[in-house]
């Protein structure tokens, strides 16, 4: 071979690996054009009052319940925040409160000179070629402002609201009758709720599905306060059978007094005021109400992704972003550590996924970002701090060895294992739980040296980094200060009690 002919063949050679090698535009779009779709389902403030889950023994969610049977549901499955901003924060970014430094309603975390530029989970998704969509509530509240939404979703349906209201309030309620801390029924149609609307904008963009492979994230409002709905509603839940959550007297009495300070002064209301004004019991129907309500929507979604034939390559994924109490541990709301705040619907469904699976080992809110990046074939991104559910959605019973840890403001941690809830406050003391023999956590049991040892094992996954609340952090935020303990800016004065 003559020299003029090795270089000619050596530069076709070298203009081939160019090839082969540069990113085209078009590289991402190529190499997600046989992934799977993905349709988000989140839902408000949903505890574990699912038919499935056997929160509550009346629960109607038949839609829920039809999306678990045909797909995977997590029945030890845990926010990482027992409130909006934080937990979604958490789960859309793949870190934990307590590395972001995002403990309250406040700020939007993009507003923070380290954390406005990470790459979101809706943010990955465009970047490796998918069509995304939103509507309703995913980001926390008005997150993010207006000319920010296009960085996150490459299209918007209308955000999440109450809808139509009543005049007036039909409740007033203690701590300045906050407008969104109500509840029952007055005239008013379904299509008249801002989750109607928010459904009815994913039904449509389903009837002409969206270029493929897309992912769609839709957020509904309820049962989040206020709890309104339809008379139709109220009529699955009669007030004469309905049946309230098993509430134990005196039930703070083994718990520490600093663990009151997590939820210190609320607009929601203390078990104590709704059982002196009679307004526990409707309460709890107006929240069952709200549930089978918003599951009807969830159910004309899944109707409408079975009807555009994408089902069968689509990953449906449901979740909640926390937990609520309703009497419980003497509070309504959320704000706790407890199982009634942390414990939420996780299901999965669609390729991959087993059917009829029941998987009982901890999972947390935080694995939703790497469990879609591997089930859609993506490269996994650095700094995602939870884990693959992937091996769980094969088989419900391989095994775990992380436990699900929620956080609620600095150096609040709860670690929930299989069987135990153990709970570390900022302040050194301590709660567990032996879910097996205890499941409404009511005796503690972190003051017996017969489970030193559980602890142990426990406290090992406390995490190590407790990031300050970052500038901005407003609304539910808990610090101290000069040997002070501050509540929302306000010290806190334990004879004070707000009971």
């Amino acid at each position: 071979m003559n020299l003029r002919l090795s270089r000619a063949m050596s530069v076709v050679v070298t203009l081939l690996m160019i090839a082969c090698c540069t990113v085209s535009p078009s590289r991402a779009d190529d190499a997600a054009a046989d992934r799977p779709n993905v349709l988000i389902i989140a839902i408000d403030d949903l505890n574990d009052w699912v038919g499935c889950l056997d929160g509550h023994p009346q629960a109607q969610t038949p839609h829920m319940d039809r999306l678990a049977a045909r797909g995977t549901l997590f029945t030890n499955a845990h926010c990482q925040s027992p409130l909006c901003n934080p937990s979604r924060t958490s789960l859309l970014t793949g870190r934990r409160p307590s590395t972001t430094g995002v403990y309250g309603l406040a700020p939007w975390f993009r507003t923070v000179d380290d954390l406005e530029d990470i790459v979101t989970l809706p943010q990955h998704f465009r970047q490796n070629g998918y069509t995304t969509l939103t509507t309703g509530k995913i980001y926390h509240g008005g997150y993010p402002p207006r000319p920010q939404r296009q960085d996150e979703f490459d299209v918007w349906g209308p955000r999440a609201g109450v809808g139509v209201r009543p005049k007036q309030k039909l409740v007033t309620t203690p701590a300045g009758n906050h407008p969104l801390v109500d509840w029952g029924t007055f005239p008013h149609r379904d299509e008249d709720k801002g989750d109607w609307k928010v459904a009815s904008w994913a039904v449509e963009q389903l009837e002409t599905p969206p270029e493929e492979p897309f992912l769609m994230a839709v957020g509904f409002f309820l049962p989040h306060v206020p709890c309104y709905a339809t008379q139709e509603w109220f009529d699955l839940y009669p007030n004469e059978s309905l049946q309230l959550p098993p509430i134990l007297r005196d039930d703070r009495a083994d718990t520490p007094e600093f663990s009151w300070y997590l939820h210190w002064m609320l607009p929601e209301p203390r078990l104590s005021w709704l059982e002196e004004t009679n307004q526990l019991k409707p309460l709890v129907r107006a929240y069952l109400a709200s549930i089978s309500f918003v599951d009807s929507q969830v159910g004309r979604v899944l109707d409408a992704l079975e009807a555009s034939g994408k089902a069968d390559n689509t990953i449906v994924v449901l979740w909640s972003d926390h937990g609520f109490h309703l009497g419980e541990k003497e509070i309504s709301g959320k704000n706790s550590l407890w199982e009634e705040s942390t414990r939420v619907p996780l299901i999965f469904a669609g390729p991959g996924v087993s059917e009829g699976a029941v998987c009982a080992r901890p999972a947390e809110l935080l694995d939703i970002y790497p469990t879609l990046v591997e089930m859609t074939g993506g490269s996994q991104r650095d700094g995602l701090e939870g884990h693959s559910l992937v091996p769980q959605l094969k088989d419900a019973q391989a095994e775990r060895k992380w436990p699900a840890i929620t956080t609620h403001n600095v150096g609040n941690h709860g670690i929930r294992s299989e069987h135990w809830r153990y709970i570390r406050y900022a302040d050194g003391s301590e709660e567990l739980y032996d879910l097996r023999s205890d499941p409404n956590e009511w005796k503690n049991l972190a003051g017996n040296p017969k489970y030193a040892d559980v602890i142990r094992e426990h406290a090992a996954f406390l995490p190590s980094v407790n990031r300050q609340p970052v500038p901005g952090s407003a609304h539910r935020v808990l610090v101290k200060e000069d040997g002070q303990w501050v509540w929302e800016g306000k010290p806190i004065d334990p004879a004070e009690k707000w009971e």
